[in-house]
């Protein structure tokens, strides 16, 4: 009933108005369509009786007879008479209708005319065609109700293809309530066809917002879960030490076995808080990085000399296992960088380099052209990791061994913080494999 209702409505109210305007137009054409009749059947009169009226016009009672005779032998189908002032006929042709002297004088079938002072022409409209009114009105009613279906017929098509759109569009919202896939918005170049465009692009924008939001909500999933991870994995990390401490000090306090040469687990101790300490360090570092605290000054930096003096700290410890650094960064590599940020990125990278790389191995650093920019690289020679495993190394805590354990006072923060660094410096990164080994890479704005 909804549906069809702008339907009725529209046809209902064209057929009123093709009523009213029919019936108006009858009404206002009608009289003048009668007066034009009478006037055309009085000058049909006139023309036709003119000459015998100009023949008798001042004649006595005899010469009008005589002429009346005569005209009549010549035209026996006219039909007249002449009466004098006291209403007696003087004069009447034979096939003269005796009730047309009883016809009133405003009759449109009749004519008088005065010839003289004493005589009247009264002349009838035998040659006209009498009308027959009843049957004018039946086939004009006729014709009208012709009309009219024709008008209703007329209606009917203009409110269907009114509706139709209307009605297409009614059950397109249908199916958008509903979030279904519908047709593209008709070609129409009117009114109609813009209204469709306009709620087809509404949709295509609600759907584009609503798939926006849910994945602006997989996403806070995704942090709520690395923010559940992060917080179990820390527990796990700051946990485990704080526990051994505490068992160290138990022991010295009670003088069991080993433990009662203090200073050698006091030592002990001193070094697992001071592991604690650098991690709760870095664990407040990302935070501030997160948060947006921490905020890039960039300045004019050379690479060279900048990884150079990182280098000196790492020598020894790539000798100690017999791997080797292999630097090749030319002069004058100007750079545009925190260079505070910056160093502790490469820091993390380089020692993570040497921390990963086999025993004998070799660790390649160099710096390349990349359309307006310095790309650095970093190469662990000889090495690949499972590619299941490369997209984790960026998570907090994460190790390769499952055991998680604390080899060379690894923390696990180091490469999310380099990760985190570069999001804040707005600098493209990457870690992948290829076929001569582990590869980093980072881009840094050219000077």
């Amino acid at each position: 009933m909804i549906k069809r209702g702008i339907f009725l409505k529209v046809f209902t109210y064209t057929t009123i108005f093709l009523i009213l305007f029919v019936c108006v137009t009858v009404a206002l054409f009608s009289q003048q369509f009668l007066s034009f009749y009478n006037n055309t059947q009085t000058e049909q009169l006139y023309f036709t009786y003119r000459e015998l009226y100009e023949q008798i016009h001042g004649k006595d009672r005899n010469e009008i007879l005589n002429i009346a005779q005569k005209y009549y032998e010549s035209n026996q189908s006219f039909s007249f008479y002449i009466k004098d002032n006291d209403n007696n006929i003087v004069f009447s042709t034979p096939n003269i209708d005796p009730n047309d002297l009883d016809v009133p004088n405003t009759s449109n079938s009749k004519m008088m005319m005065a010839v003289g002072q004493d005589y009247v022409l009264c002349a009838t409209n035998q040659m006209a065609i009498k009308t027959d009114y009843n049957g004018l009105i039946s086939k004009s009613l006729l014709a009208l109700a012709c009309m009219l279906g024709l008008g209703i017929a007329c209606a009917f098509i203009f409110a269907r293809q009114m509706t139709r759109p209307i009605k297409q569009l009614a059950n397109f919202t249908i199916k958008m309530a509903n979030l279904e896939d519908v047709p593209p918005a008709s070609q129409r170049r009117d009114e109609l066809g813009e209204l469709a465009y306009d709620v087809h692009a509404m949709y295509d924008k609600l759907k584009e917002t609503i798939s926006k939001l849910e994945d602006e909500i997989l996403r806070e999933r995704e942090m709520e879960e690395a923010q559940r991870y992060f917080f179990s994995a820390a527990s796990h990390e700051l946990k485990t030490p704080i526990a051994a401490t505490g068992i160290l000090l138990e022991g010295m306090l009670e003088n069991v076995g080993d433990y009662k040469d203090h200073p050698k687990y006091l030592r002990e101790c001193i070094k697992m808080m001071d592991t604690q300490d650098k991690m709760i360090s870095e664990i407040l570092e990302l935070v501030n990085l997160n948060d947006g605290k921490i905020i890039p000054n960039p300045e004019k930096l050379d690479l060279g000399c900048v990884v150079a003096n990182l280098l000196s700290s790492f020598q020894t410890l790539a000798e100690a296992s017999g791997k080797q650094i292999k630097l090749n960064i030319q002069e004058k590599k100007i750079c545009l960088a925190d260079k505070k940020m910056l160093t502790k990125v490469l820091s993390n990278v380089i020692l993570n380099a040497v921390q990963n790389t086999p025993d004998g191995g070799e660790i390649r650093i160099w710096c390349e052209d990349v359309a307006d920019q310095y790309r650095f690289c970093v190469l662990n020679a000889g090495t690949l990791i499972d590619k299941n495993i490369l997209p984790k190394l960026f998570d907090p805590f994460y190790r390769v061994d499952k055991a998680r354990s604390r080899k060379d006072n690894r923390s696990g923060l180091g490469l999310t913080i380099v990760q985190k660094t570069l999001e804040a410096m707005n600098i493209d990164f990457a870690l992948e494999n290829t076929d001569a080994g582990v590869l980093f890479w980072l881009d840094l704005p050219e000077v």
